[in-house]
């Protein structure tokens, strides 16, 4: 039995705050570990039925532990999640995180918490909804209404930390960090301190973490087909060396051996955007 992993797109108020929405069902799969890797974005995890287990964090000195509701905030090692299970996985930006969570993505950089120690009674009572739901649409319909409660659009960084995050998105993290502090007028040191408050990391490390996004996302979706050295080309390496060796210090593995190891017995996602309204979705 395959995998299942289905992608919606937020309701339009949410839209600002997070990127999409991933259910996945893996019950019935062969016992195993998955990585959850770095990437530009937090991570909310509402499961259904079975706790999430996580082996080890990307901080070291966090005990293992399992999890019905998790936040997790941007970090460059990746986590061990036991195999298994079913949830919904939600996309947030850090320039989401005061609205949506209350406070800076900085207070969330390496760590994982029970979403309740964040959110507070809302996460149970998210959990608790999904659970009771039957059919993906719906339970990503109950994510939005409760998001969009809770988010608060007065709470936003300073523009000049919004306009650098975006402009080191929208490059795929081929921006310098000199040259994005020149586009803000701060100086670099400001600029870097004020972004490890807002996002928990430096402009120079939420390049690396976003250019190897982009690189195991392409890797992903060609099937595991992309020949590296193009891959490296596309994505601003200096060369397959320089890719395999930001891929292995990130994912703690090569591409190729992470792409054994990960998608093996998964299927291709699908996309629910077109399942809801042609207004809303």
């Amino acid at each position: 039995m395959a995998a299942q992993h289905l992608r919606w797109r937020p309701a339009p108020a949410v839209r600002p705050y997070a990127d999409w929405y991933t259910g996945y069902d893996q019950r019935g799969m062969p016992p195993g570990r998955h990585r959850g890797l770095p990437s530009p974005y937090l991570t909310l995890i509402v499961t259904l039925w079975e706790p999430l287990r996580i082996a080890a964090h990307p901080d070291p000195a966090a005990p293992a532990g399992s999890y019905e509701t998790l936040v997790g905030g941007l970090h460059t090692t990746p986590a061990i999640v036991a195999a298994g299970g079913a949830g919904i996985q939600v996309a947030l930006s850090p320039l989401g995180a005061r609205a949506l969570l209350g406070l800076p993505a900085g207070e969330l950089a390496g760590r994982d918490l029970d979403a309740g120690c964040v959110l507070g009674p809302l996460a149970a009572e998210l959990r608790e909804r999904v659970c009771l739901t039957t059919g993906w649409a719906e339970r990503f319909r109950i994510v939005d209404e409760v998001l969009t409660r809770r988010a608060d659009p007065a709470c936003a960084p300073a523009p000049e930390v919004t306009f650098a995050w975006r402009r080191l998105c929208a490059t795929g993290g081929t921006v310098g960090p000199a040259e994005l502090a020149g586009e803000t007028g701060w100086s670099a040191r400001y600029l870097s301190r004020r972004f490890g408050i807002e996002i928990g990391l430096s402009p120079k490390v939420a390049a690396r973490v976003t250019r190897f996004d982009r690189a195991r996302r392409r890797l992903q979706d060609s099937g595991g087909r992309y020949p590296l050295a193009e891959l490296a080309v596309a994505c601003g390496y200096y060369d397959q060396a320089h890719l395999t060796r930001e891929f292995s210090a990130l994912a703690g593995v090569p591409p190729a051996r992470w792409w054994a190891e990960e998608f093996r017995n998964v299927q291709a996602p699908v996309d629910l955007a077109g399942a809801g309204s042609a207004d809303d979705r």
